[in-house]
């Protein structure tokens, strides 16, 4: 009786591992460390020991983590996102009237759940938009009050959409590129980052209940034995 006691307390704590709640995700923000401007620019760095490259335009980039852009954090930090890009204080900025092509972030490694981040996106009296390869989440977004006020960001199906806007938009899966074409805006920023801890996939709940009932009786056909 001991054994078998032994035995379904070992598969209980199994079946309630298998329903445990998902890692929380931790966002990190590139780390962007040179910089080449024009039209199209680049720029590179690391985020969490991954490559990342950013051929597009470029106007001016902030290297050394004195970006003041990024304040207050509110504005980028809610949903699954868990740190402002201030945490970094980098940022690449560019008006979008210098080039028409497509821009792109390529990951060195696959990167999970890739986010981006925007200051001022728009002006208070005309829309800007980046349109996407890939469908964007709203994850944050905030006023801002430089040069004049405006709102979050907001995103319809692929296209992320502001007004002066601010915000966080994240790509749920696994990704080594993003693509995007953007129009034009007098003055806006942006930079990229990625949540680690993603959530693991989950077992329905009648799945993992027949799982359990599979353990007790392979315990029990042993204790029989």
């Amino acid at each position: 009786m001991v054994s078998l006691r032994r035995a379904l307390l070992v598969t209980s704590l199994a079946v309630a591992g298998l329903n445990a709640a998902p890692a929380s995700a931790a966002t990190i923000w590139v780390d962007w460390t040179a910089a080449t401007p024009g039209a199209p620019g680049s720029a590179t760095g690391v985020v969490g020991g991954v490559g990342v490259t950013y051929i597009g335009e470029l106007v001016v980039p902030t290297l050394d983590g004195s970006s003041v852009l990024w304040a207050p954090d509110t504005s980028w930090i809610g949903g699954a996102i868990t740190e402002s890009p201030s945490s970094v204080g980098d940022d690449l900025r560019m008006n979008g009237f210098l080039y028409s092509g497509p821009s792109s972030i390529t990951f060195s490694s696959p990167v999970v759940n890739p986010v981006i981040a925007f200051w001022s996106l728009g002006s208070p009296f005309t829309e800007a938009s980046f349109s996407f390869n890939a469908k964007p989440t709203f994850e944050a977004g905030g006023p801002n009050t430089f040069p004049l006020s405006g709102g979050p960001i907001t995103v319809a199906g692929n296209v992320v959409t502001g007004m002066n806007g601010n915000g966080v938009v994240q790509f749920y899966g696994t990704y080594t590129s993003l693509i995007w074409t953007a129009t034009p805006d007098f003055f806006y920023a942006f930079t990229v980052g990625t949540n680690r801890g993603s959530p693991v996939t989950v077992p329905e709940p009648v799945s993992t209940a027949l799982f359990g009932v599979g353990l007790v009786g392979v315990a029990w056909r042993r204790i029989r034995r």
